[in-house]
């Protein structure tokens, strides 16, 4: 069974949606970079770019990486590394830029907005 959870950025905010079966397996074989109609995910008029994500374990999804494998990179900076000193490199495992059904975690922003917002407004309280 293939699901992924969607966090969505858009302004600052972030919306998060549980994608099943039949709305994630248009995901499958999609690279980071790459634009998705919403319709397909259940936002009309919509248009997304993804952006990243993580795998089962927490890997992190890298742009430079080809495939759905893991790989362990010597790096100075980037996704999922934190600086310790200047030019000091870290070997860390990364995981692909292609997803694939071992992703938990897809991260997208809005590219295209469509009529309905995303965010729904907060709710003014009635004053008593």
């Amino acid at each position: 069974m293939v699901s992924f959870k969607l966090v969505i950025g858009n302004k600052g905010k972030c919306v998060q949606k549980e994608l099943q079966e039949t709305e994630a397996k248009l995901l499958l074989g999609k690279k980071i970079g790459d634009v998705i109609s919403g319709d397909n995910i259940g936002f009309s008029g919509y248009e997304f770019q993804i952006t990243g994500g993580s795998d089962y374990c927490g890997f992190p999804m890298r742009k430079d990486i080809e495939g759905f494998a893991r790989k362990r990179i010597f790096a100075v900076e980037g996704i999922g590394l934190k600086k310790k000193a200047k030019g000091v490199k870290t070997r860390k495992t990364m995981c692909g830029n292609t997803i694939h059904p071992k992703i938990s975690q897809v991260n997208m922003k809005v590219t295209k907005e469509g009529s309905e917002p995303i965010i729904a407004p907060p709710k003014a309280e009635e004053k008593k």
